[in-house]
């Protein structure tokens, strides 16, 4: 079974992972900038949260990898 970039399982995460993803950039940035770790410490947690989401993602898809 090839995989689809937008199936229906995945349409209604699209949005909010892009913005996880810019939360990501956004905090990363800060971190660089300011050397505060509290930004480092947020994006992880918001990394942690998108690689969660995505193995949910597949499995409602179906796959198993």
């Amino acid at each position: 079974m090839p995989r689809e970039w937008n199936t229906p399982d995945r349409e209604r995460w699209t949005a909010p992972i892009h913005q996880l993803l810019k939360a990501i950039d956004n905090h990363t940035c800060f971190y660089i900038e300011t050397g505060d770790f509290w930004h480092e410490e947020q994006a992880q947690i918001l990394r942690t949260y998108v690689k969660n989401l995505k193995i949910f993602i597949h499995k409602e898809e179906g796959w198993n990898d």
